[in-house]
C-alpha cells in the first residue's frame, strides 16, 4: 500500500474503509490482490446498478471499440449519441409520457447539478435556490452550496451563497408540516427570504441517511413550485436508474419535475456520464453557453443504451421488487430485533440500518468494519455516519444477497454484544 500512501493525496477516502488492492470484479463480487473475496453492497456508490463487468453491456462496448468507433466527440453528432438518444426516448421517456430535452454535461453528477442550477437562475432571473436539510448534491461550489453536510461545506474555503435550507420530513421534522412552512416563507413579506429560482430535492436522501420523502409530500412540493412559479429540480443521481424499482424514483409520486439530473449508473458500466433533463420551454441556452470537454463520452453512450436494453430484456424492475421484498423482511425480522436502538428505512435495493439511537460510541463504524472483515463491502451515511447503507447491484443473485445479509446480521449482533460488554465493564 506504500505507493498509494506516498503519492496519493490525503483526500482519498473509500480506500481507508476498504484497505485492499482490488484486481478484479464480476457481478456482485470484488476480488483483492490478497486473495480475499468480497460481496459488494456498495456498487461504486451507486454507479454500478448493473453489476461489475455486466456481460451484455460489455459485449456492446467491446464491439464498438473493435469497430474503431468515435472515442471522443465533444458535442458533435455521432452514431453512439444518436443510438443512446433514440433508446432513451423509446424505452424511458415515451412510455412515461415525459417530454424532456437532454443536455449532456461534464462527466460526473456534480456537473449535471451545476448545469441545472445555472439554467434555473437563467430562466427565472433569480439567484436564490432552496435545498433541504440532509441534502447531498455534489462537491463543486455550486452543487456544494446546496449540500447541507457541514464537513463538506467547510472544505470549500469560501462562502457558499444564495441557498436557503428548508426542513425535510424526517427525524425531528417528521411530524412538522414542512411544505406549509415553505409556503409561509414564500408568502410572508417579512420572512427575509426571497423567492428562489428553483427548489432542488432528492426523493430519498441517500447520503443524508436514507430519508424517504413521502408521496403526498412530493405531490405538495410539486404543487407549491407551480403556484409560486419556482422550478422543481429532482436529483436522481444516486436513487435513479432503477435503484428504487422504477427507472425514476419520482415516478411513485406521479409528479413531473421541471429538471432532472442523472449520473452514476446512467452509463450502465461505471463510465463517466451525466445528463440534465429539462422541459423544452426551459431550453434557453445559447450555443456553447454551458460546455465541457468530456460531455460527449462515446463509450458511456454505448454503455447507457445497452443498459436500457438490458433493463427490458431481463425485466430488471420486477427483479428489484422481488429482492426488495426479501431485504425488507430480513432487516425487519433479523436485524431490527437485535437492538431496540435500530431503525430500518429504505425501498427497492437501497436500505439503511440506523443505529443513531445507540449509546455505544462508534457502533456504526464497528459494524461496517466487521462486515469488511467478514467479506462484505458497504458504507456509512447520514448524520454522524450512523446509518449502515445497503446498496448492492440490482443484478445481484438471491444467493449472494442472502449471504451479504447474513454477514450483516452477524456483524450487527457481534458489535452490539461487544459494546454492551464494554459498557457493563465500565459500570
Amino acid at each position: 500500500m506504500s505507493i498509494f500512501e506516498k503519492m496519493e493525496s490525503n483526500v482519498r477516502s473509500y480506500c481507508r474503509s476498504f484497505p485492499d488492492v482490488f484486481t478484479k470484479a464480476k457481478g456482485s463480487m470484488l476480488y483483492a490482490e490478497s486473495g480475499r473475496t468480497f460481496i459488494d453492497f456498495f456498487a461504486g456508490a451507486g454507479a454500478l446498478n448493473y453489476g461489475h463487468n455486466n456481460d451484455y453491456i460489455k459485449s456492446k462496448l467491446v464491439e464498438y471499440l473493435e469497430s474503431d468507433g468515435i472515442s471522443h466527440g465533444l458535442d458533435m453528432f455521432t452514431s453512439a449519441k444518436e443510438s443512446f438518444l433514440h433508446t432513451f426516448s423509446e424505452l424511458i421517456l415515451k412510455p412515461r409520457e415525459l417530454d424532456y430535452k437532454v443536455q449532456f454535461c461534464g462527466p460526473t453528477g456534480t456537473n449535471a447539478v451545476e448545469a441545472a442550477l445555472k439554467l434555473a437562475r437563467k430562466v427565472k432571473g433569480r439567484s436564490g435556490i432552496f435545498s433541504f436539510m440532509g441534502a447531498f448534491h455534489g462537491m463543486s461550489l455550486g452543487s456544494l452550496s446546496v449540500t447541507s453536510n457541514q464537513y463538506h461545506r467547510l472544505a470549500a474555503g469560501t462562502d457558499l451563497h444564495n441557498v436557503s435550507f428548508m426542513p425535510f420530513p424526517c427525524g425531528y421534522m417528521r411530524t412538522f408540516d414542512t411544505i406549509k412552512y415553505i409556503d409561509e416563507v414564500l408568502t410572508d413579506d417579512h420572512s427575509g427570504i426571497d423567492k428562489p429560482a428553483a427548489i432542488i430535492f432528492e426523493t430519498v436522501q441517500a447520503e443524508g441517511g436514507l430519508n424517504e420523502a413521502p408521496i403526498e409530500w412530493m405531490q405538495r412540493l410539486r404543487d407549491l413550485c407551480t403556484r409560486h412559479d419556482i422550478l422543481l429540480i429532482c436529483d436522481e443521481i444516486q436513487v435513479g436508474c432503477g435503484r428504487t424499482g422504477p427507472f425514476f424514483s419520482f415516478e411513485r409520486a406521479g409528479i413531473v419535475p421541471d429538471i432532472v439530473v442523472l449520473s452514476k449508473s446512467i452509463s450502465g458500466y461505471g463510465l463517466p456520464m451525466a445528463i440534465t433533463l429539462l422541459k423544452p420551454e426551459l431550453d434557453v441556452w445559447h450555443p456553447g453557453e454551458h460546455t465541457g470537454t468530456f460531455r460527449g463520452n462515446q463509450l458511456a453512450f454505448v454503455g447507457a443504451a445497452a443498459a436500457l436494453e438490458y433493463r427490458e430484456l431481463f425485466n430488471l424492475e420486477a427483479e428489484v421488487h422481488l429482492k426488495a421484498h426479501y431485504v425488507s423482511r430480513f432487516l425487519q425480522e433479523e436485524i431490527a430485533p437485535l437492538s431496540e436502538d435500530i431503525q430500518i428505512r429504505g425501498m427497492g435495493l437501497l436500505w439503511g440500518v440506523d443505529v443513531s439511537a445507540s449509546k455505544y460510541e462508534n457502533i456504526s463504524k464497528e459494524i461496517a468494519s466487521r462486515c469488511y472483515e467478514l467479506g462484505l463491502i458497504l458504507e456509512r451515511v447520514g448524520r454522524q455516519d450512523a446509518v449502515i447503507k445497503l446498496m448492492p447491484p440490482l443484478t445481484i443473485s438471491m444467493e449472494e444477497l442472502e449471504q451479504g445479509c447474513t454477514i450483516l446480521r452477524q456483524a450487527v449482533q457481534e458489535c452490539f454484544e461487544k459494546s454492551g460488554l464494554r459498557q457493563h465493564a465500565l459500570i
